[in-house]
């Protein structure tokens, strides 16, 4: 079993800029790639970014491309998302997700286990 908790959401003004964290505990990450996703309200969830195990490489939605950043510290067990130049519409609740495989994918039913979420609000 894998437990993630997610930290560091909260409110911006848009263009700001906030990082978010995601500790696991229970077992290591090291054979998991690694992804962020978001729900708004009404919305579905949806992909934002992920990590290889191996942190070599990384793929993002078209929508957060060149504004977020994804990476990974092996040794805490810990994975990061770096949002800069935020926008209202990124305001969702952010998930990470952990997902047992040598390739990187973007959906949903195919991770393992979440985290519980953290709340990003961005204001306009």
């Amino acid at each position: 079993q894998v437990q993630l908790v997610e930290s560091g959401g909260g409110l911006v003004q848009a263009g700001g800029s906030l990082r978010l964290s995601c500790a696991a505990s229970g077992r290591t990450l090291i054979t998991y790639a690694l992804g962020w996703f978001r729900q708004a309200p009404g919305k579905e969830r949806e992909f934002v970014a992920v990590v290889s195990r191996s942190g070599g490489f990384k793929h993002y939605a078209d929508s957060v491309k060149g504004r977020f950043t994804i990476s990974r510290d092996n040794a805490k067990n810990t994975v990061y998302l770096q949002m800069n130049s935020l926008k209202p519409e990124d305001t969702a609740v952010y998930y990470c997700a952990a997902d047992l495989t040598m390739v990187v994918r973007t959906s949903a039913p195919d991770y393992d286990y979440w985290g519980q979420g953290t709340q990003v609000t961005v204001s306009s």
